[in-house]
């Protein structure tokens, strides 16, 4: 179980007696905690702290948790941050609806401090997981050629975002925005996010930007198209924006990459004549070793 001190955790509560025992058996455990009375100001301290987790009850009187995790995936800044519900009902209906606006976990009182330490622990670690999986290729786009670029080489085998990957696949030339995708899917942005988020450790629009990566790649290799011709292709509104993107994914212009990855092909016309206007004496020379 993930236990580092430097994991900031932040417990939104308005029962000052539950906020302080959960607040003490977490710091017990080594975690940086916050502590907020009530949705209003768990708001302000999720986007000024950046936690790495938020616990929230359900029922408060000044703001419920549903409108909290609303607002903190609706922010692109807390849109990932694992969320956990405490509450007192236990209703399918409230379960579903916390799972539909972004939660990643719904806990029921009373429980231990035991019991919230383990629900925390196995969102961390899938959290770091994830970081961990997708960070180490976020720089690392597929160079296919065209016979060979497939989507199964440039998304992930996440089932239930197939739709999402299989929007991204055939508009991605389009100029679409994370907007456009979740329309298209029926989700909306804040939702959309929260869960591809989760799944991927990466958000829609940087998806749809390695689709457009892995294109360029190909487009430069294989092409004699110039630099505005791609990025029109690709669904860019000018070359500048296209060229800045690039840079940042291969930390060269796509005018240097392109020569260093662009095959130089002699056309056959050139090889017969070169083979044509070979004398007969240097074809009977002995090669040298």
């Amino acid at each position: 179980m993930i236990r580092e001190s430097s994991k900031t955790i932040l417990v939104i509560e308005d029962d000052a007696v539950t906020r302080n025992l959960f607040l003490g058996g977490l710091e017990a455990e080594g975690f940086v905690t916050i502590g907020a009375e009530n949705g209003l100001v768990g708001i302000q301290q999720a986007q000024e702290h950046l936690p790495d987790l938020v616990i929230c009850d359900l029922m408060m009187s000044d703001m419920d948790g549903y409108t909290v995790v609303t607002k903190l995936r609706q922010a692109v800044a807390t849109s990932v941050i694992p969320f956990i519900f405490l509450t007192a009902s236990n209703t399918m209906a409230s379960m579903r609806k916390a799972m539909d606006l972004g939660a990643d976990d719904y806990l029921t009182k009373p429980l231990t401090v035991n019991e919230l330490l383990k629900a925390i622990a196995i969102r961390l670690e899938k959290q770091s997981l994830l970081r961990y999986c997708y960070a180490a290729n976020y720089h690392q786009v597929p160079e296919l050629s065209d016979s060979s670029l497939n989507s199964e080489f440039i998304f992930p085998p996440v089932p239930h975002l197939q739709e999402v990957f299989n929007y991204i696949e055939a508009n991605y030339h389009k100029g679409i925005t994370l907007s456009d995708v979740a329309q298209a899917v029926g989700y909306s942005s804040a939702y959309l996010t929260t869960q591809v988020g989760k799944e991927t450790g990466e958000t829609v629009n940087v998806w749809i930007v390695k689709r457009r990566m892995a294109a360029a790649c190909t487009l430069l290799k294989n092409t004699h198209q110039t630099i505005e011709e791609i990025a029109t292709k690709l669904g860019y509104q000018n070359a500048c924006h296209f060229s800045r993107q690039f840079r940042q994914y291969h930390k060269l212009s796509p005018t240097n990459w392109r020569k260093e990855n662009q095959f130089v092909q002699i056309p056959k016309t050139t090889k017969l004549q070169i083979i044509k206007n070979r004398s007969p004496l240097v074809n009977d020379l002995p090669l040298s070793s």
